[in-house]
């Protein structure tokens, strides 16, 4: 019996080609396979009993691999996967959190939502060893979030975060009410990247192609959320440090290129731009012509304003050597996208699950030699952003030849029946996995959400260690992860 079914990104898969092995053989084999998790989750089966899915990336080939276990309604436990793949750890503390099948001698078994009542934070002790809390509502009242400190002095020998308290329900919602609204409000500043996701599930499963216009306005709006936030992101590190000046500066030029998102769909973020069957605006000529204007401008700002910061020796002082988290670690506890490529891991599913148009407009994956550091960090943020103007400008002009196709293809055909589909979209964070189940009467069954704040929230308690207490908001910030991503 095979032990794995290989599949494509954005392909239907049927359940019952995916095998069922023992949780012992499959736990043998995934150790084997030595691939990356993007998926580990259950369902339950009926009496009493629980089915476990397991997806796995090989990224160097463009495959996904999919298996499962089923445990009966008495198997309660299993022997962890983390002590030998520590990857796996947050994804064995929901799976167990969820489903009360507990991972044995996994090594920091603790709740990753359900944590509100009797969490027993990591203790140390020691004369001069003291704590600091912050949260559980974070200070700039972004979302709830808390951080335990363990110091001495200002040093930070430990960081424990502790998300989860919203407890939205946004998978349950989805088997109730999908919808393309639902999907773009999961984590707000990457509206184009859920929503994309989402619609190409529901598209596969319906049977859906849509109109080679409508996927390149897709990649253009996801190219351009990426080049915002990227923006963003390096005026709020300015802001960190204190250098008002590229706060500013990064500011004023990351308006630029969400007002021109708010000339192509009414939203300033993408809101209402993608929707199942392809997109609901076009993109005409004339606003061709002014975004490629407007990315001419952003482009020269950006570089003019990074350089100035990289020349400044009280800049390159608070960014180097702080926060860093090593190749070595980073690739073992599963870093995904931004976080990952700081720190020399080379993921991007853009490039490692392309679709046609990587190809065929030339973009080619190119390797960040970053050391972890918030330094690297913030320079990936410049490398992405001229990546992403690049990439814009080749996919507008080539939208000129698709002028007259459709941008939405509409269709009758209900959800296929027992299917299993994953979907993987390059987030300006990382990786965004939607993955969906349907049951015999075509009615979706599971839906599975995936976050690269998932995979990266661990990272940043690392990045913390043998810093200051102080330095603990830039390091925050070169990460910039989402609670509402993590709180699903």
């Amino acid at each position: 019996m095979e032990h794995w079914i290989k599949t494509k990104n954005n392909t239907k898969l049927n359940l019952s080609d995916i095998p069922s092995l023992s949780i012992s053989d499959l736990r043998c084999s995934i150790i084997e396979q030595n691939k990356r998790p993007i998926g580990f989750f259950g369902k339950d089966w009926g009496n009493g009993e629980t089915r476990l899915f397991v997806v796995l990336a090989d990224d160097d080939n463009g495959d996904l691999l999919v298996s499962s276990a089923l445990f009966s309604a008495d198997e309660k436990s299993y022997e962890s996967i983390t002590q030998d793949i520590p990857s796996f750890h947050i994804f064995e503390r929901e799976f167990y959190e969820q489903f009360g099948i507990k991972p044995l001698n996994h090594p920091w078994l603790k709740p990753v939502r359900k944590n509100q009542n009797e969490y027993e934070f990591f203790d140390m002790k020691g004369e001069e060893v003291h704590q600091v809390a912050v949260g559980p509502i974070h200070a700039g009242v972004i979302e709830p979030g808390h951080f335990r400190f363990m110091c001495n002095g200002e040093n930070v020998y430990h960081l424990e975060i502790m998300l989860g308290y919203q407890h939205r329900g946004v998978e349950d919602l989805m088997l109730k009410r999908p919808s393309n609204q639902l999907a773009e409000s999961i984590c707000g500043d990457s509206v184009i990247a859920y929503n994309t996701a989402y619609s190409q599930v529901m598209e596969t499963l319906r049977g859906i192609e849509i109109s080679d216009k409508a996927k390149l306005i897709r990649k253009a709006a996801l190219e351009m959320e990426r080049a915002a936030i990227q923006i963003g992101d390096m005026g709020a590190i300015a802001g960190d440090i204190a250098y008002s000046m590229g706060a500013a500066v990064f500011g004023v030029t990351r308006t630029l290129i969400i007002n021109t998102m708010l000339e192509w769909s009414g939203s300033r973020f993408g809101r209402g731009l993608i929707n199942v069957g392809g997109v609901n605006f076009d993109i005409s000529e004339d606003e061709i012509t002014s975004t490629l204007k407007t990315l001419d401008k952003v482009g020269k700002d950006v570089d003019r304003m990074t350089q100035t910061m990289l020349k400044n020796s009280t800049v390159m002082s608070r960014l180097e050597k702080t926060g860093t988290v090593s190749f070595e670690r980073a690739k073992e506890i599963g870093l995904v996208g931004m976080a990952a490529k700081a720190s020399g891991v080379d993921l991007d599913s853009r490039f490692d699950f392309p679709d046609k148009w990587m190809h065929e407009l030339g973009f080619e994956k190119k390797y960040f030699k970053g050391v972890g550091d918030v330094n690297s960090r913030f320079k990936l943020r410049y490398k992405e952003i001229k990546e992403s103007l690049s990439m814009i400008r080749k996919i507008l002009n080539k939208l000129k030849e698709y002028k007259n196709e459709p941008i939405l293809t509409s269709t009758d055909n209900e959800l296929a029946k027992d299917a299993f589909v994953i979907s993987i979209t390059e987030g300006w964070r990382g990786e965004v996995v939607h993955i969906a189940m349907t049951d015999s009467e075509g009615r979706l069954s599971k839906y599975k959400i995936k976050d690269p704040s998932f995979n990266n929230w661990y990272g940043l308690a690392l990045a913390v260690r043998n810093n200051g207490v102080s330095d603990f908001p830039l390091c925050n910030k070169s990460f910039n992860l989402s609670y509402s991503g993590n709180d699903l």
